[in-house]
């Protein structure tokens, strides 16, 4: 049994059946019980009202015989020779219609006394009764009203019994159906998906858990689809950008090995510096290797905020000065120590003062700040450069992203803030940036100091 309908159905189906058959049981156990106490109920009065006549026609119980119990009402008594004994009792408790085991004088027990009905003549008791209990008998005799009821009672029960069958295999079938339906379109989904098929979506059509593994299974495509994207995009980015400078080291040391040009101070520097870019550029991609797997080193030190930020405008001092751009540290002394990698810090730090040098006009100011709050250090760089274009936002710590869409290269591999972001994430902490364009950048850094 593969089949995910059949089995819903027939759980369906044995489920309503085995309710069906209870309620069934019930109300024939139910039935049959309140026939047989309305036909002990009837005769009882009558087997009181006739004793309660011999005994003002005798004045005593004086030659009453079982016969006289039993040959009470008419052919439809219930009282017969198969249902037990049936009891005379005197006002002191004693037998004196009985049976072998209870003989007259004999007293009967206190269980077999619970069903007891008294005999009375104007509102005095002369004796009692005891009759037999009614559960588990059937008191209707053939041909009477009582029999006639239970069967239409019973034809009733069976017909629906049937129709209630029949209404759980009708409902169970759509059930299941209407559960399943959605699971083969998710199965062919994942089969399209798992084909090439990336970013395929499914109609979402309800609302609980299926319509919630819908969801998860659009949300899952999309980011597939996002992912091969950016793969594909981050391919041709390396590619691109390691090309460059093979390119050019390929033209000189082609060059040089042919005699077409001789060796010189300055053509040596141009290959060494497009060495250094290719050794920076694969560097960067070891960097964010190493953070998507987790294995990420932090030599992690305790320092002082101000120095980080102090040993970070000495490194860009020359760079910020040839530009006539200002490097301003606002920072107590006093702050709270931090523990991370100072190394690593550096290059996050190094990253966005590079970035907003580059996007900084001649005689504008890079402020680098620091401060502490509820067990958090914050530092923030800002800039009053050019900004960032609303549209790139979703991009700006995407793998090779560039504000300059013409990709000229400027010595940068386009991976800075995606490491940026790494080596913050790694420590614990947040990165995030806020531009206004045409007024300048600030990316803010939020690191715990409880670490």
């Amino acid at each position: 049994m593969r089949s995910l309908t059949l089995k819903l159905t027939l759980a369906f189906i044995f489920v309503g059946l085995a309710g069906i058959i209870v309620v069934a049981i019930v109300v024939g156990n139910q039935t049959q019980q309140g026939v047989n106490q309305i036909v002990v109920d009837r005769y009882r009065d009558e087997l009181l009202e006739h004793l309660a006549t011999y005994y003002q026609d005798n004045g005593s119980w004086e030659g009453i015989r079982n016969n006289h119990l039993r040959s009470i009402g008419n052919q439809n008594s219930p009282w017969g020779e198969s249902l037990g004994p049936l009891f005379l009792l005197g006002v002191d408790g004693r037998v004196i219609l009985g049976d072998r085991q209870h003989p007259p004088g004999s007293q009967l027990t206190r269980s077999e006394i619970e069903n007891i009905f008294p005999v009375v003549i104007e509102n005095e008791t002369v004796g009692y009764i005891a009759l037999p209990a009614v559960k588990g008998r059937s008191f209707q005799t053939q041909g009477s009203p009582e029999e006639a009821f239970l069967a239409r009672m019973q034809q009733a029960i069976l017909l629906g019994t049937i129709g209630a069958l029949l209404l759980a295999i009708i409902l169970g079938a759509l059930l299941a159906r209407t559960i399943t339906r959605p699971v083969k379109a998710l199965t062919a989904g994942t089969k399209r998906v798992a084909a090439g098929e990336l970013g395929y979506q499914l109609p979402v059509k309800t609302k609980d858990e299926i319509g919630n593994l819908t969801q998860s299974f659009n949300t899952m495509s999309s980011g597939l689809e996002k992912a091969n994207t950016q793969r594909r995009q981050m391919t041709a980015d390396i590619a691109h950008d390691l090309r460059t400078p093979l390119s050019v080291v390929l033209g000189y040391t082609e060059a040089l090995s042919d005699g077409k040009l001789g060796g010189s101070p300055e053509i040596y520097t141009i290959m060494h510096n497009e060495a250094q870019l290719l050794n920076h550029l694969i560097e960067d991609l070891r960097t964010l290797s190493l953070a998507d797997s987790g294995e990420l080193s932090l030599q992690r030190q305790t320092i002082a905020p101000r120095g980080l930020l102090m040993r970070t405008t000495a490194a860009h001092a020359v760079q910020a000065e040839e530009k006539n751009i200002a490097l301003v540290v606002q920072a107590a002394d006093d702050l709270p120590n931090v523990a991370v990698d100072p190394e690593r810090m550096a290059q996050v730090l190094g990253n966005l003062v590079d970035n907003a040098i580059q996007h900084t006009p001649e005689g504008g100011e890079i402020k680098l700040t620091a401060a502490a709050t509820n067990n958090t250090l914050q530092i923030q760089v800002s800039d009053t450069g050019s900004g960032i274009p609303p549209d790139d936002f979703p991009y700006i710590f995407s793998r090779f992203y560039r504000g300059d869409k013409s990709r000229q290269q400027n010595g940068s591999s386009g991976l800075g803030l995606a490491i940026a972001k790494s080596i913050v994430v790694a420590h614990g902490g947040t990165i995030e940036v806020a531009s206004i364009l045409g007024q300048g950048t600030t990316f803010t850094i939020q690191l715990p100091l409880n670490s």
